[in-house]
């Protein structure tokens, strides 16, 4: 059983937690597991009595933006742009969660969250930082367009990821706004853009899988030999978790 992060959406009259549609799929067809989705409930979540009931965590994308206050910064971009709920929920997850031995996989947002976590630091509006490649999707193409691959990744030696491919890079989609800007305390480059950019990284000397990544390997999974691998490591992470506390 996979815990999926939420966010907070204000639909109506009403304030809903939420989770996308992509990722439910995703960590179905690629890890073959169960998904419960986490609602954003900030301190009125017992983190540690969630995670022993979970066998992995999944951390989403999504178009909210990490608070800069987080991490030492002060706010470039419109306040709107924030979701405090899930921030108060999902980076008291993270660090219990692999003081735990929980089984994590952190993609776009939640990549942005877990370097924080752990102390990093982030660019706000990358495009606007110089010196990198154009990392946002373009909202005039279509959907399929804009999570089509767009650039390669140099695969880091030794790492989570060198362990699932072939060769010394990988092609993967782009779109985001934010990057990493110092890597938190603790985490291990997995691989990096052709403009140096992290796009993804795990954490040194976690119990479990531990691997953030700053595209969407959710997205038609199935399709993407390189996304399927680590979905599956994923999975057959949660599982040796459900085995080892006697749920599989």
């Amino acid at each position: 059983m996979v815990g999926i992060s939420a966010c907070t959406r204000q639909l109506g009259i009403h304030p809903f937690h939420v989770a996308g549609h992509k990722y439910i799929a995703g960590v179905v067809q690629g890890s073959d597991v169960l998904p419960v989705i986490i609602p954003s409930l900030g301190e009125g979540l017992d983190v540690k009595a969630t995670l022993a009931r979970l066998d992995g965590l999944l951390l989403t994308g999504s178009y909210s933006m990490v608070q800069p206050h987080l991490y030492g910064a002060n706010s470039s971009v419109d306040p709107s742009e924030y979701d405090l709920g899930r921030d108060a929920t999902t980076l008291p997850l993270i660090r219990e969660a692999i003081a735990s031995g929980v089984p994590i996989l952190a993609i776009c947002r939640g990549f942005q969250e877990m370097n924080v976590a752990f102390g990093g630091t982030l660019h706000q509006r990358l495009h606007e930082v110089g010196g990198y490649q154009e990392h946002r999707e373009d909202k005039e193409q279509t959907i399929d367009q804009q999570y089509a691959v767009a650039h390669p990744v140099a695969i880091q030696p030794g790492g989570v990821l060198a362990s699932l491919v072939d060769g010394e890079s990988a092609m993967v989609n782009s779109l985001h706004t934010q990057g990493v800007d110092r890597l938190g305390d603790g985490l291990r480059v997995e691989a990096c853009a052709e403009d140096g950019l992290v796009e993804a990284f795990s954490v040194e000397g976690a119990p479990a899988f531990s691997l953030a990544v700053q595209w969407h390997p959710e997205w038609k999974v199935a399709e993407h030999p390189f996304y399927h691998a680590i979905f599956t490591a994923f999975g057959d992470a949660c599982r040796r978790r459900a085995q080892e506390n006697n749920r599989g």
